[in-house]
């Protein structure tokens, strides 16, 4: 399954025999039939759309029609054109059926500052460039890259001419940044609520011993289990208690509140994280559903969703074999809270290059993907001969493709190419994971900004590398 990378972390032992059960159970899996393959390759060769050029993609805005939400995948953090797909996708969404904000698998401090460029709230960064050249929490790549540059600058042109209300955001969904959102209280209580401080600074100290490795709270807790739990509950209702009397811009006030939140949901995650099962990812993803379903109250009745996440998030999971482990993904939580109103589009390639690292905090690499496995989805698409594909999964419904779990790539932030095939692929069923799926047989690395990591903060994604 996709959590073989964190394998190679020394942080969490438990927790990685767990993932070695799980590694083998691909093994077994790598072996199995997936039935008749021509039959799916022939259905795939009658119902896929090639992907010629761009304009080829349009019969997926006819499919997503008056969809709330609109899911954006990606099989790594690392691929280019996972990145510039989903650019034009947003960019038409945006223009042309009015979706309000961008969502991503991100820190919400770091994505806030990108909010407030495109909204020109950041009169002192005159590039998108120069901001994200501050984005230093390993992966550095996944959101600090010229693709993402390019978007933001495209995203305040877009902004330029609208109302402060209607004006497009762009935010993190993320839990990781407990030191950071609590930092970004303080320096907000700072000025709005100085007797207010007191609090935000207690908490803060509760977690300082432990600020420069997340891990090492997460073991804490093993002796004492509420280590700082109170701490930060009592900060969220403090901060939610006088949220009335703040007069400063809405969503700073909002931004201040989802911070608490952060802190109060990233505490619980660090105490789940030393479990050993499954409950640190779904502490997770809950707080990524909890935080959209914050942010479509905050814009308003009949607002609009963008979300950018790992294929492993968006992607039902109760398509998938982390269903047997009682995981759940946000794309799973919001098909059940928004029936009909989310749509999910996955992303894969059969081989190409990423930039990703051999370890967790290590120094990215670009990386050779080997063609994909045997039984694999990306092998069958593959042998249908077609270079991109665009693939409506109703239309696979009823196939054999819809009978049995296949195995579908995943790629972390921690990947080794040369062991692939013990692991990285998630046994999905995929006409049920996803609406729709964009297919390039040959995907090329990201270009990222080269910037010095942070080595004092957990890294994104850590420990599950997705």
């Amino acid at each position: 399954m996709f959590f073989f990378s964190c394998c190679f972390s020394n942080h969490l032992p438990g927790f990685c025999s767990y993932i070695v059960s799980k590694v083998n159970d691909m093994r077994r899996f790598g072996d199995s039939s997936i039935g008749n393959e021509q039959e799916a390759i022939d259905l795939i060769n009658a119902n896929a759309v090639s992907l010629n050029g761009v304009h080829d993609i349009n019969p997926l805005f006819d499919k997503i029609g008056n969809a709330r939400i609109v899911m954006l995948g990606e099989a790594s953090h690392g691929t280019h054109e996972y990145y510039t797909w989903r650019t034009y996708i947003t960019k038409r969404l945006i223009q042309e059926k009015g979706f309000n904000f961008i969502a991503v698998e991100g820190d919400w401090p770091d994505c806030y500052k990108i909010n407030r460029y495109i909204k020109q709230d950041l009169s002192e960064e005159k590039k998108a460039v120069d901001l994200l050249q501050t984005f230093d929490r390993w992966p550095t790549w996944m959101w600090a890259n010229w693709e993402i540059a390019a978007l933001a600058e495209w995203l305040q042109l877009q902004n330029q001419s609208l109302t402060q209300r209607q004006k497009v955001g762009f935010y993190g969904l993320d839990v990781y940044s407990l030191w950071e959102s609590l930092e970004a209280i303080m320096k907000y209580l700072e000025k709005v609520d100085p007797a207010g401080l007191k609090k935000a600074s207690e908490t803060f100290q509760c977690f300082e011993p432990y600020k420069e490795d997340g891990s090492s709270y997460a073991h804490a807790t093993r002796l004492v289990p509420e280590l700082c739990e109170n701490e930060v509950l009592e900060l969220l209702n403090e901060i939610q208690r006088k949220l009335p009397q703040y007069d400063s811009s809405a969503e700073n006030v909002f931004s201040t509140e989802q911070n608490a939140l952060i802190a109060v949901n990233a505490e619980k995650y660090y105490r789940a994280m030393i479990q050993g099962q499954s409950e640190s990812w779904n502490v997770r993803d809950s707080h990524m559903q909890e935080t959209l379903e914050r942010l479509l109250d905050f814009h308003g009745q009949g607002s609009k969703a963008i979300v950018w996440a790992h294929n492993t998030h968006i992607g039902d999971s109760s398509a998938t074999d982390m269903v047997d482990d009682g995981m759940y993904n946000i794309g799973e939580l919001s098909r059940k809270k928004f029936p009909g109103e989310t749509f999910m589009v996955g992303f894969g390639s059969y081989g190409g290059s990423v930039i990703a690292g051999n370890s967790w905090g290590a120094k990215m690499q670009h990386m050779i993907v080997p063609d994909a496995s045997k039984n694999s989805w990306e092998n069958i698409l593959h042998k249908t001969g077609k270079i991109n594909l665009l693939i409506f999964m109703d239309s696979l419904k009823d196939s054999v493709l819809a009978k049995k779990r296949i195995g579908h790539r995943a790629i972390g932030v921690v990947y080794r190419p040369q062991n692939e095939r013990y692991g990285n692929y998630v046994p999905s069923i995929l006409p049920s994971r996803y609406d729709a799926f964009i297919y390039n047989d040959k995907t090329t690395a990201l270009h990222p900004l080269h910037i010095t990591t942070n080595s004092h903060q957990t890294p994104e994604t850590y420990p599950f590398g997705v």
